[in-house]
């Protein structure tokens, strides 16, 4: 039975899925510097050896042939998936697979070193070498999928994103948020006029920061048998369903920089670990796509914890791990502060969207050939000063070398991150429309019924459904921009 043959196959990949994420995970997180070189080396062999065992051209005969076969629904949607999955993966010859994990790593664990010297002029061959091998990627998965360039590089992120969808709702969204983010600023400068910021005192042992996270992970959800908190560079969700590996980066002088970024790697894990169980080894029972699964760890940080009633329950959390004292009037000026900054990952909810559409349109170019790597710190900036009044002309650390993602070859990743934030405001607004005591709730930190309903309508279906048909059956409409919009009005607006 050729069904059997594709779910054995799952079983095998999935071995060799683990051994990557953990190796990964570690890598970025325990592993000594001296390590790079043989780790890079071991992670390129595996990835091979994925490579080849999930492309062997015999699995187009299995999956043919089960195609015919009499399955059950879920083993059809199985079925389909792995047909998917395959055609995306024979794109790509072992050879460029081995090629471009040495590149990416050697090029991640260079970023990591030569970011903190902000040494452009050291990295840029090592970037130049990623763009190049992307562009080759884009070449060859756009003849086989019959996509433009940077389209069949979303496509391995979020199957079904086109340019041409994306790009008229960006423009339409960057023009609101040039007249938006100086009346947010405004708004925000007339009532701290008449309440007074009450400065944080600076002084958070990290110790301390990490078990106010972990006590915030174990509260909305998080389970701490199957997972772990780390530091990394970089924040991040890796490793497996059954052993997620967060990690943030502390700061002693502010304690809401990495209790939001592990709210929002926590939301992440939900995802993950609330993925199907007895599909784990199918790519039906993956997360379906980035902007889905940033629709998960925005809707943690930013529906849930920069809602004010979010707050009421957390400030005493706050108080006993950190010995501080504050009133939801006091605290809210920082979990809504909104600020014209150079950092993507500090950025707030209102100025958040334009550091995307930036990374958009600039890796858009990239991938085409109409910019090359060299040029990048100048259009950087360019984009920059235009967006947000800032520049970084002298600054490519924290310009064009701030994010993991262009040094790990993650191109076409990146508009992920804004349509995860349109969608975890429109599943909000649905979500509040089934269970309209969810406000409530949180002020009690009660996370049951929140998670019951993103457990039914989007945890537990996997791959099922494509990105637009599960955001459609989760809220009951495709979609709509409005929602976003309207919840930036309402939190930030007059």
């Amino acid at each position: 039975m050729s069904f059997q043959k594709l779910d054995d196959l799952g079983h095998k990949l999935e071995a060799l899925e683990h051994a990557l994420a953990v190796l990964g995970a570690d890598e970025a997180t325990h592993m000594a510097v001296g390590g790079g070189e043989k780790r890079a080396e071991a992670m390129s062999a595996l990835a091979g050896m994925h490579h080849a065992r999930a492309t062997a051209p015999e699995i187009a005969d299995w999956i043919a042939a089960a195609e015919q076969e009499t399955l059950n629904e879920e083993q059809q949607a199985a079925v389909k998936e792995f047909r998917r999955q395959y055609t995306n993966l024979t794109c790509l010859p072992v050879e460029f697979v081995e090629r471009q994990t040495t590149a990416r790593m050697r090029s991640e664990q260079l970023w990591r070193d030569l970011r903190a010297k902000n040494d452009w002029a050291g990295f840029l061959p090592a970037l130049e070498g990623v763009v190049a091998l992307v562009r080759e990627e884009a070449a060859l998965r756009a003849d086989v999928l019959g996509l433009d360039p940077y389209d069949a590089l979303m496509e391995q992120y979020d199957p079904g994103n086109r340019a041409a969808d994306i790009t008229p709702v960006f423009a339409e969204l960057k023009t609101f948020l040039r007249d938006f983010v100086p009346e947010a600023l405004a708004v925000q400068e007339e009532r701290l006029a008449k309440h007074p910021l009450k400065p944080l005192s600076g002084s958070y042992a990290i110790e301390k920061q990490r078990e106010l996270g972990l006590a915030m992970m174990a509260a909305v959800g998080f389970d701490l048998t199957h997972g772990s908190l780390s530091v990394s560079h970089h924040p991040f969700c890796g490793g497996v369903p059954s052993d997620v590996r967060i990690t943030t980066r502390y700061r002693t002088s502010d304690f809401l920089s990495a209790l939001m970024g592990v709210l929002h790697e926590t939301g992440h894990a939900l995802y993950e670990q609330n993925l199907p169980k007895a599909w784990a080894h199918w790519p039906l029972g993956k997360a379906r796509g980035m902007a889905v699964h940033e629709s998960q760890s925005l809707f943690v940080e930013k529906q849930i914890g920069r809602n004010p009633e979010f707050w009421r329950w957390a400030l005493p959390v706050v108080e006993r791990h950190l010995g501080e004292i504050w009133s939801i009037d006091d605290i809210l000026p920082h979990v809504h502060r909104v600020e014209r900054g150079l950092i993507r990952v500090d950025a707030d909810e209102v100025t958040y969207p334009l550091h995307v559409i930036l990374r958009y349109e600039l890796e858009q170019e990239l991938v085409s050939g109409r910019l090359e790597a060299a040029d990048l710190p100048e259009a950087w900036d360019a984009k920059m000063r235009d967006y947000l009044g800032l520049s970084t002309i002298d600054n490519p650390a924290d310009g064009p070398m701030q994010d993991v993602h262009w040094p790990g070859a993650a191109f076409g990743y990146f508009p992920s991150y804004t349509l995860g934030a349109m969608m975890a405001a429109q599943q909000w607004a649905a979500l509040t429309r089934d269970h309209p005591s969810a406000d409530e709730d949180l002020a009690k930190g009660n996370f049951a019924a929140i998670n019951d309903w993103r457990r039914d309508r989007i945890w537990s279906q996997g791959s099922r459904w494509s990105t637009p048909e599960l955001l459609e059956r989760a809220t009951g409409e495709k979609l709509n921009a409005a929602h976003f919009t309207d919840h930036l009005k309402k939190r930030y607006g007059a």
